[in-house]
């Protein structure tokens, strides 16, 4: 009997790259092998060609290879890109596969026009033409279309049937049926002409040949598979080129010498050296130095950022300006860029519930096709049509009913589209993700951090009458400098970015809870709550309970016994949040501000960027029971979140949405991480998530239609063998090809525009 007390058995992923799949039906044979090992649950993605396997402690990488290869396919555990990746389409092109399938397709492409061109005109067709076409077509199915016919041997020996075994049954039927027809039928006598027709016509058996069939089907497959594994190397170029970001050398300080070593030898806490124009090796903090830094690759931000010393720099963003020496803070794995790669990849080796139900299908798919097909030559001869015939509508089933169509519906999809997410800034960490983004109507945006900037800036400074402005911030800023105080700060940089150099202060003092003062010029000055505002002027007065309206935090000053001016300090709201509230309304989605804030300020906040809910003064822990509240009222919620407060919440909501520029533990309880820390970005975000659903359901709807219309159009006669195989072909490029259109998907806020 267990115990609570007893420990869960930990589990373990193992991924594997693997080979030989041909459509969807061997993805899902692989999963049902690999899930009869005890404690092991996988999930095989055919457009990915991954596999990502929960295994129990003892399982090895081994066992599983093992497994994968008794059922006819190869795998190996992931290897490391390359040092030095190639990045042009000439070298894209030498993969094995590619070229494989490249030479294939041109010997077949070569040998089957005249073939085809022999059958479809009658003036070419010459004395024993037929037995030309044979010489002709035995390559193109014997050599061309041997891929397909070792994989059906390999599946019959298995108990399986895929794809292959479609093609492989089909045109080594027409092949055969050929065969036969020139030597031991009348085909193969002098002056025999036969015509070309779309639909199947009723002949004497064996005086038609079927070689254009074979031929074309087999040049038709192959041109398509071309085209798709071409088009799966494009879809999955987003997640290479953020792979490829990275910096391959750094040069590190070392006993006060610069030494250039890889990056992996790089450790945490070593200081190294970036040079205009050099990528930034690894996630660390400037030490020395000022530059601006290009972070669009990683951010989606056209415009750099300035840094300085003291402040953080991201691994594969672009130093542009100064030399910069950094300390390295997070290396290998752990890096932003190395976490981003991972969860984009996580994400298009995933599986939403709509391809689930796609694999259930496509693994029963075959079987059934087989039993019509064998329907269908039965049904032919039984109403007393000739073998010939039969053999051909049986032949147009097999071709016409191959699911590559359903098996890449989902995973190109999901690969471009996360893909194109990460090049925007959006990282969407699984496919289930996309299906709440369908559902969603109601947004719950935390205050600090994500529609405000979370840092106190100075919004006003009122002087008192006879007080120069400039002066007033003058000595203010110069007292808040000596101050660590977040309101002292926000005073003193304003006062330097307005004025430049602040004058030195003296006899500098804290007043905990009243303010500072300090000696500026040879004057006093007091800055602070402790200064009472009952002798001001009656404008100062109007200034205070103007701002306190509005939430703001007033801050006066004084010296010479006299109070001189008003402070004005607020979280000021961030430049783009007003436009992003509007793009959510957009997308049909009710936007509702969630603080701990007092009710003023965040109706304040809430007014300035067209929010019209408010739930404020909401303790951290009661942030998760606003958002069941909402849910109880029967809303679906997205929350945008980025502090460790936020995070139980993200994890709570129907879809969880962490700013980048925010903690650890948020943006790992969230689904989407927004790594601009741009609120524009979750228009980004929900637009993209529901294009990409949107596309997975038109591709799995023209593949699910196809077949359903083809196949009885087959099995009726109504379509020539040749021409079922070059339907089934562009079937499967079609899905891939709009799939790819998720490229084109433009930022609402122009990020990644600029590359």
């Amino acid at each position: 009997m267990s115990t609570a007390s007893e420990p869960v058995t930990p589990v373990q992923v193992i991924d594997l790259e693997v080979g030989g799949m041909t459509c969807a039906s061997c993805a899902a044979r692989i999963e049902k092998k690999l899930g009869k090992l005890e404690g092991v649950t996988a999930s095989v993605n055919y457009a990915t060609e991954k596999a990502s396997v929960q295994v129990p402690p003892g399982t090895t990488a081994e066992d599983l290879i093992a497994v994968v290869e008794r059922t006819g396919y190869t795998a190996q555990v992931p290897t490391p890109p390359a040092p030095d990746p190639v990045e042009s389409q000439a070298d894209e092109d030498e993969d094995p596969e590619l070229r494989s399938l490249r030479q294939r397709l041109i010997g077949a492409a070569i040998l089957t026009v005249p073939v085809i061109a022999l059958a479809m005109i009658p003036a070419l067709q010459f004395d024993y033409w037929g037995f030309a076409s044979l010489v002709l077509a035995a390559p193109v199915v014997v050599w061309a279309g041997w891929p397909f016919h070792r994989a059906a041997l390999i599946n019959l020996r298995h108990g399986a049937a895929t794809m292959d075994t479609l093609v492989s049954l089909g045109t080594s039927a027409a092949f055969l049926w050929s065969v036969v027809a020139l030597f031991l039928g009348t085909a193969g006598e002098p002056g025999m002409h036969h015509g070309f027709s779309l639909t199947l016509q009723r002949s004497d058996g064996l005086s038609s040949i079927y070689l254009e069939v074979a031929a074309g089907v087999i040049t038709f497959v192959l041109l398509g598979r071309y085209l798709e594994t071409r088009s799966k190397r494009q879809a999955g170029a987003a997640l290479r080129a953020l792979l490829r970001l990275g910096a391959k050398q750094v040069a590190v300080l070392r006993e006060g010498r610069e030494q250039t070593i890889p990056v992996e030898q790089l450790a945490v806490g070593e200081e190294f050296v970036v040079r205009p124009g050099q990528t930034i090796a690894t996630d660390g903090q400037v030490v020395s130095g000022s530059s601006a830094v290009d972070r669009s690759m990683i951010t989606g931000e056209s415009v750099p950022v300035e840094v300085a010393e003291g402040e953080e720099v991201t691994g594969g963003t672009v130093n542009a300006g100064g030399r910069l020496i950094v300390r390295a803070t997070r290396v290998g794995a752990d890096t932003q860029l190395a976490r981003m790669a991972k969860l984009v990849e996580d994400a298009q080796s995933g599986k939403a519930a709509v391809q689930r139900l796609a694999d259930r299908v496509a693994s029963v798919f075959v079987p059934i096709v087989l039993v019509i097909a064998a329907v269908t030559l039965v049904a032919w001869l039984v109403t007393g049509h000739p073998l010939a015939t039969a053999v051909t509508a049986t032949v147009a089933v097999l071709i016409i009913a191959c699911p590559c169509a359903l098996g890449l519906a989902t995973p190109t999809a999901l690969l471009v589209g996360t893909g194109r997410g990460a090049q925007l800034g959006v990282l969407i960490k699984g496919p289930e993700v996309l299906e709440s983004t369908r559902r969603v109507d109601t947004i719950v945006l935390d205050k600090t951090g994500t529609v405000t900037t979370g840092t106190m800036t100075l919004q006003e400074a009122v002087p008192a009458e006879g007080t120069d402005r400039a002066e007033l911030l003058r000595r203010a800023g110069a007292v808040e400098a000596a101050s660590e105080h977040p309101i002292a700060r926000a005073v003193a940089e304003a006062a330097r970015t307005e004025l430049g150099t602040l004058p030195e202060v003296t006899d500098f003092t804290n007043l905990p809870g009243q303010g500072a003062r300090g000696t500026v010029d040879g004057t006093e000055v007091q800055v602070g709550r402790g200064i009472s505002l009952q002798d001001a002027d009656a404008a100062l007065i109007a200034a205070q309970d103007r701002a306190r309206a509005v939430g703001r935090t007033t801050v006066p000053v004084a010296w010479d016994g006299r109070v001189r001016g008003l402070l004005a300090v607020a979280d000021g709201v961030k430049p783009t949040s007003a436009e992003a509230i509007a793009g959510l309304r957009a997308q049909g989605l009710e936007p509702v501000l969630l603080t701990g804030d007092h009710t003023a300020v965040a109706r304040a906040v809430a007014a300035e960027v067209g929010i019209e809910r408010v739930i404020a003064e909401v303790m951290p822990e009661d942030k998760v029971e606003a958002v069941t509240a909402l849910q109880t009222e029967g809303k679906v919620v997205a929350m945008v979140g980025d502090g460790v407060n936020d995070a139980p919440a993200l994890a709570a909501a129907d879809l969880g949405m962490a700013m980048g520029t925010g903690t650890d533990v948020a943006i790992e309880a969230a689904d989407i991480t927004l790594v601009r820390g741009d609120l524009r970005s979750a228009v980004d975000a929900i637009h993209l998530s529901r294009r990409t659903l949107g596309t997975i359901k038109g591709n799995l709807f023209w593949a699910f239609a196809y077949n359903a219309a083809a196949i009885p159009v087959a099995a009726l006669g109504l379509l020539n063998p040749m021409l079922a195989g070059a339907a089934m072909a562009f079937s499967s490029v079609f899905v891939v090809s709009n799939s790819l259109r998720l490229r084109g998907v433009r930022s609402r806020s122009g990020a990644g525009e600029a590359r």
